[in-house]
């Protein structure tokens, strides 16, 4: 099979894709640390149409060599807000009518799978700091957790591995 070249996959130019219609999905960053994994949320974020990412916290925040290199520009398609503190950004978007997500193990989560958002609502998707995940008082301000099952030895995914497959499955609940 012969490999797509990039006039194969017919992607937008940056203005072109600022003017197409968003998912009505957030992403927020909980003090999450890695440049890398930030970079690596934004072109995730492009890829799946998400309408901003709140970067809180010590969350790093564009222009940023480190981001860029996973990033790979999606850092300038992708609209963005930084914010304080996350429960500043949990309050802002609550108050725009999202409801608002964590993604966190904890008891009383609701598995991904089984998380059916309705396709008119408004959605955020809390993804926390790589070692302390989200911050229980962030937690405790949201509408609800959901969890990704795991069946392996480790009792976490990487933030940015984590928040793709949410995004992917909101991706696909929503458009």
């Amino acid at each position: 099979m012969e490999k797509k070249t990039i006039f194969d996959l017919g992607r937008d130019t940056l203005q072109q894709y600022r003017a197409r219609p968003k998912l009505p999905l957030v992403v927020v960053l909980d003090n999450v640390r890695s440049l890398n994994n930030i970079g690596s949320i934004f072109r995730t974020s492009d890829a799946f149409l998400v309408d901003m990412i709140a970067l809180c916290g010590i969350t790093a925040t564009p222009p940023s060599p480190e981001i860029h290199k996973t990033a790979l520009g999606a850092e300038d398609s992708v609209a963005w807000r930084y914010f304080p503190t996350t429960l500043e950004a949990i309050d802002s978007l609550r108050a725009e009518g999202y409801t608002i997500c964590a993604l966190e193990q904890v008891k009383g989560s609701i598995s991904l799978p089984d998380f059916r958002p309705d396709p008119a609502g408004r959605y955020a998707i809390i993804a926390g700091h790589e070692v302390h995940g989200v911050d229980p008082l962030v937690v405790d301000a949201a509408d609800l957790c959901l969890e990704i099952p795991q069946f392996g030895t480790k009792h976490s995914l990487n933030v940015s591995v984590s928040t793709g497959i949410a995004i992917w499955h909101l991706f696909n609940a929503l458009r």
